[in-house]
């Protein structure tokens, strides 16, 4: 048996194409259970073939079951020593228990805590709730325990201990963007855009930098832009983050004086330009700077490209994509993206 969950509406397109792959293998008449219990989401299939129902991208997620008990605290955990034979060798382990229906006389952390330490005293193996050798999958149903396991490189995680932590870097970031001064309405447009760019990367700060005379409402409206769009991505950041998120500071410093003081406290000053280097050529120096500087600062320009004076005070002069010019508001990704790049393979001494 196998509790399979696809995206909620998707149960009967994938329930038909496991039938499909299962009658290809000569297996026609396959018992599937379809939203059991009208829980959207979930698919019950009566067989073994946990690899051919792989092959169906509409499931996320196949748990072969291997017990199936009433859904009562005790029933589930008189079951380890059957779990944990099923296992086979291990060292650690998680319990993730999903209930459905009915008011249960437990809860899921119930599950969690006395299965768990029964496995635990029968294997002596250690929990690890995050990045487990086994996961025991406890799907209730109503009145039903279905209980499978999966082995824990089978389940995904944004985080994990083999990738470097961007904020690594991006805490470290200076943007130093030439405002975009059009008309009163695309500046303010570009600047949301820009603020939601700068935020979504959680940098140290970004310095709104115009040089020369400029149109000061129009300024006024690019500002207002980047507030609107800072502080929208800062408020869908701390309902996606289980961590405290760090809010982009923003100021505002002629261009000129910006290089001077930035240049003057020894940071890493890189301005993005089509006659730059490529990032391949430089990847080896800048990665050794990326990780060693205090304050990495990068000039990106607007409808004006940065002034070619400054060009002399930069450690780096990049092109980002070369033949192809970013749109304003792909800049900061785009340099950001390119960086980290760097940055990862200068942490893990491995090529990206």
């Amino acid at each position: 048996m196998i509790i399979a969950k696809t995206q909620r509406g998707l149960e009967y397109v994938a329930a038909s194409h496991v039938k499909d792959v299962l009658g290809d293998k000569g297996v026609d008449d396959i018992k599937i259970e379809v939203r059991p219990s009208g829980y959207l989401g979930l698919i019950i299939i009566h067989s073994d073939e946990i690899e051919r129902v792989k092959e169906v991208p509409e499931i996320e997620r196949a748990i072969p079951v291997i017990t199936v008990c009433k859904a009562d605290l005790g029933e589930i955990t008189s079951r380890a020593e059957e779990i944990v034979k099923a296992m086979g060798s291990f060292s650690s382990f998680a319990i993730r228990t999903t209930r459905r229906g009915r008011k249960h006389q437990f809860t899921s952390v119930d599950v969690n805590i006395r299965l768990g330490a029964r496995i635990k005293e029968l294997s002596g193996a250690d929990v690890a709730l995050d990045f487990p050798e086994k996961a025991v999958y406890v799907e209730i149903i109503d009145d039903t325990a279905y209980i499978g396991v999966l082995d824990g490189k089978e389940e995904r995680k944004k985080y994990t201990p083999d990738k470097i932590d961007s904020r690594k870097l991006f805490k470290k970031v200076s943007i130093v963007q030439i405002p975009y001064l059009e008309d009163y309405t695309a500046a303010k447009e570009m600047g949301e855009r820009i603020g939601r760019a700068a935020q979504s990367f959680e940098i140290k700060e970004l310095v709104i930098s115009p040089f020369g005379y400029v149109d000061a409402y129009q300024l006024s409206e690019f500002i207002k832009g980047v507030k609107r769009g800072l502080f929208s991505r800062l408020e869908i950041q701390k309902k996606s983050y289980d961590r405290e998120v760090n809010a982009v500071n923003v100021l505002l410093q002629d261009l000129y004086q910006t290089v001077r003081d930035k240049k003057r406290k020894g940071n890493i000053l890189i301005v993005t330009d089509p006659t730059g280097k490529q990032v391949s050529d430089i990847k080896d120096e800048l990665g050794k700077d990326l990780r060693l500087a205090k304050e990495v600062v990068v000039f990106i320009g607007s409808r004006t490209g940065i002034p070619k004076g400054i060009f002399r005070f930069a450690d780096y002069v990049i092109d980002l994509s070369p033949h192809i010019t970013f749109a304003t508001e792909h800049a900061i990704p785009a340099a950001l993206i390119a960086l980290i790049g760097v940055f990862g393979e200068q942490e893990s001494g491995q090529e990206c």
